[in-house]
């Protein structure tokens, strides 16, 4: 018998790798990925992964979706809300789930974020675009399932920000070397941010399409831990040996002089248009993206995770910032990367938007 195959939307971004490598390494299932380049460089990678094949097109084509639905038994879709913006990212998750439920998918996961605006009492210091934008189509796909799951089953895979971010080159938390101390300036005051390993991203989307029955009308919500900054820059200390910090800046300042700054006024959503009232600059989207951390309150706050849950799910799973710097520094040696200090200190981009330079058709 034939694997079963699954479509892929999202495929070639951050996340989108490891969940494919984790659903085609024991040639359990097949993928069909939706790309707008089939040439490029994360495509190729893909499909040398086997039992991958790739399918030229855009989430934003009624068409292109039916094409990538057909044939398919189950279906990922993390649609990029960089690209997009928050207006259109909604109408075309909405449509993917909808064309699936007609195609005859029988398990749809939704790559999923926190809908903070919600979770905080639509409190507006949380208000952050790309957050909320996926936050409330995976509650309305989870409505919808209730009486949809006869015909086709659903399940929420809630990430948050990657831990992978905290030392590649132009993310929101990309640090400085300043006089030989690795510095994050980041307006994060005493809060905790739910990083998410990619690595274990592979295991907990596998372990979702491997227990269809016990994942149905679930939202997996994912993390490495609630990590402090300043536990954050112990545990890169203690791994590499050399010095590291995190300093609280105020926004103002860190609008001014962050990572993100040059870009500060620039549409969240490459191709959304600043003219729609609808839409965010990254300034606005970030701001509440900071604060939602900030002032979250720990795991007893906005944002919760059950970690007995992921044990449980995952018992190999990685718990703390140090775990995952010892890891990568490990695993960056060994691929040619560099020990994390050669990284920090010459930052390469892990973001599939850094690397397309924040273009692309929509």
């Amino acid at each position: 018998m034939s694997a079963p195959k699954v479509f892929v939307v999202g495929g070639t971004g951050a996340q989108g790798i490891p969940v494919i490598r984790g659903l085609v390494k024991d040639r359990t299932f097949s993928v069909k990925v939706l790309t707008r380049d089939t040439t490029s460089k994360r495509a190729q990678q893909l499909l040398a992964l086997g039992n991958v094949e790739l399918l030229e097109g855009t989430f934003a084509s009624e068409a292109d979706l039916r094409t990538g639905f057909s044939g398919c038994d189950y279906a990922f879709v993390n649609i990029d809300g960089f690209n997009s913006g928050e207006k259109t990212e909604i109408f075309w998750a909405i449509r993917a789930y909808e064309l699936a439920f007609e195609a005859g998918i029988k398990f749809f996961v939704y790559g999923n974020l926190d809908f903070v605006y919600k979770k905080s009492g639509y409190d507006s210091k949380f208000r952050s675009g790309h957050y909320d934008g996926k936050g409330r189509i995976g509650e309305w796909i989870l409505d919808q399932n209730r009486t949809n799951q006869n015909r086709m089953r659903a399940a929420l895979f809630t990430t948050g920000p990657y831990i992978e971010m905290t030392i590649a080159a132009r993310t929101v938390m990309t640090p400085k070397v300043e006089n030989g101390v690795v510095t994050w300036r980041v307006p994060l005051g005493d809060g905790a941010v739910c990083h998410v390993a990619l690595d274990d991203c592979e295991h907990y989307v596998r372990w979702l399409f491997d227990h269809q029955d016990r994942a149905n009308g679930m939202d997996l919500e994912v993390a490495i831990g609630h990590i402090p900054y300043v536990e954050l820059a112990a545990a890169f200390e203690n791994v590499t040996g050399h010095p590291a910090r995190y300093i609280d800046e105020s926004l103002d300042e860190y609008w001014k002089t962050g990572p993100m700054a040059p870009a500060a006024d620039a549409p969240c959503g490459y191709n959304s248009n600043l003219a729609d009232p609808a839409a965010m600059n990254i300034r606005t989207n970030f701001t509440g993206f900071w604060n939602m951390w900030k002032y979250s309150g720990g795991n007893g706050g906005v944002i919760k995770r059950d970690y007995a849950l992921l044990d449980e799910i995952h018992p190999n799973r990685i718990r703390t910032a140090e775990e995952w710097f010892r890891r990568e520094e490990k695993r960056g040696i060994e691929v040619g990367l560099g020990s994390l200090w050669e990284r920090v200190n010459n930052p390469k981009p892990t973001l599939k938007i850094v690397e397309d330079g924040a273009k692309g058709r929509l």
